[in-house]
């Protein structure tokens, strides 16, 4: 559980520092084609890399210095479109209750899912478009009805005070394009939340989907998956989600050392993406028309077995 200020401080310098790289790359070379690249990783590391970044300053264990945290939460959660009063509580929810229906308000997608949704997402069309209209509302003094149940009525002013403002810096990028003719400035901001979001929708559905609901054992319904260095950096080893899910305090570059220690008792991590999507798609469309099909992972020799929670999902397994 030990913080570091260093190791924190690196990774967002190398990742801001990549982003003024790859963006001014882009202005560069715009409008030809040699600036479609760079545009794509500039994307990515608004749109992906600031979702990680967002959760685990959100947890505030990414850096020893507590304002540190928030800075970089209020940047990421600007960049996502997520109030950060709103997004901390319905994180804490998420983490008291995962996956419980009617409770988790983080739930990627409800049985049977929406494969047309999940796949609109991949370019943040859905996600984005719901946030938009969240802004809005909370510009205007309200909130979501769902949002009441986890926003404290004393937090209200704050969320609609960073509404407001994020309105006016948008409507500010807007005339800029208007006065300028060009598209350049919501290609700087704005826009990388759609055509960057790829990545972060990608690695976040492998996180619980196809997995149990309604249950207490985070192996159950979190699943781990290796991945190869340059994902693992866009989402700061999240990757390791089941190890963070048990012991969410833990920052994010320890959770390697955490995986080494308790894997003994946990399912085996799948292997790649590729392998997670490849046993994720049966049981979703298996889900299409049986709706409690469900992937149940298997536990190394000698572990701590299942609770008796287990029996009931037994009868809809899936084979992987």
């Amino acid at each position: 559980m030990v913080k570091s200020d260093a190791i924190a401080t690196r990774d967002t310098a190398l990742w801001l520092g990549l982003m003024v790289l790859t963006g001014g790359l882009g202005v560069m070379l715009w409008p030809s084609w040699w600036s479609a690249p760079f545009w794509v990783a500039y994307g990515v590391l608004y749109g992906s890399a600031s979702d990680s970044r967002w959760h685990e300053c959100g947890h505030q264990t990414a850096f020893r210095t507590g304002w540190k945290n928030q800075v970089v939460y209020q940047i990421a959660c600007f960049m996502l479109l997520r109030n950060p009063v709103c997004w901390r509580a319905s994180h804490v929810r998420h983490h008291t209750d995962t996956i419980i229906t009617d409770r988790d308000p983080e739930i990627v997608a409800m049985r049977p899912p929406d494969l047309l949704r999940l796949g609109l997402n991949l370019f943040g069309i859905m996600d984005t478009w719901h946030l938009v209209r969240r802004m809005v509302l909370h510009a205007l003094g309200r909130l979501h009805l769902e949002e009441q149940a986890y926003v404290r009525p004393e937090d209200a002013p704050r969320v609609f005070r960073v509404a407001r403002i994020w309105l006016g810096i948008y409507v500010a990028v807007i005339l800029t394009c208007l006065a300028t003719g060009s598209i350049l400035p919501l290609m700087m901001v704005g826009l990388p939340r759609l055509y960057g979001a790829w990545h972060h929708v990608l690695t976040g559905v492998l996180q619980h989907l196809g997995l149990a609901e309604n249950v207490h054992d985070h192996r159950l319904n979190t699943r781990t998956v290796l991945m190869n260095p340059v994902s693992r950096f866009i989402y700061l080893n999240m990757n390791y989600h089941l190890e963070h899910h048990l012991f969410t305090m833990v920052p994010y570059y320890n959770l390697p050392k955490l995986h080494a220690l308790i894997s003994h008792d946990l399912p085996p991590p799948v292997r790649s993406i590729p392998a997670a999507v490849a046993q994720l798609m049966p049981v979703l469309l298996r889900q299409l028309r049986y709706r409690d099909a469900v992937i149940i992972p298997a536990l190394p020799k000698g572990a701590t077995p299942y609770g008796a929670e287990v029996d009931r999902l037994r009868p809809h397994a899936v084979s992987i």
